[in-house]
């Protein structure tokens, strides 16, 4: 029987990077973020609103700043890369499908923009009587998000 290969470091940053992004967007982080603060603030006369009370607020917020913009980023890349492969694997399926567009992420911006262009004729000839008008309802309401993993 084979044993199963440890994940890599990568692997478990991903892991990491995912789990840490969860647990910063959600309430609880909300409601912490905002204790912590009131708490030094609080503790501003105790301090005598010294230097060194001022520099562990600043210290802090920027270092854990700068720490989320890379695992935030990084979840938010492999999503993006997850989505797109979602995308062009359908549009690969469908026979009427184009499939120059599953390598328009790679494209120039004047292609984009063509493509753009191109879209927004066929919107308005569809709206125009075609059979196949495209009719796009908006709903006011916010997305529900998935808390699958």
């Amino acid at each position: 029987m084979a044993v199963p290969a440890e994940p890599s470091l990568r692997d478990r940053f991903n892991v990491l990077a995912d789990d840490v992004t969860t647990a910063a967007g959600s309430l609880p982080a909300l409601v912490g973020s905002v204790a912590v603060v009131v708490i030094w603030a609080l503790t501003g006369p105790i301090f005598n609103f010294s230097d060194t009370w001022q520099l562990f607020i600043n210290t802090t917020t920027t270092v854990l700043t700068f720490w989320m913009v890379f695992v935030i980023q990084n979840s938010a890349n492999r999503q993006s890369k997850a989505t797109q492969l979602k995308l062009d694997e359908i549009i690969r399926s469908l026979s009427d499908a184009r499939n120059e567009f599953v390598d328009l992420d790679h494209a120039t911006e004047d292609v984009l923009e063509a493509h753009e262009e191109e879209f927004k004729r066929l919107i308005a000839s569809d709206k125009k009587g075609s059979p196949k008008a495209v009719v796009v309802v908006a709903d006011q309401r916010r997305p529900r998000r998935s808390h699958r993993k």
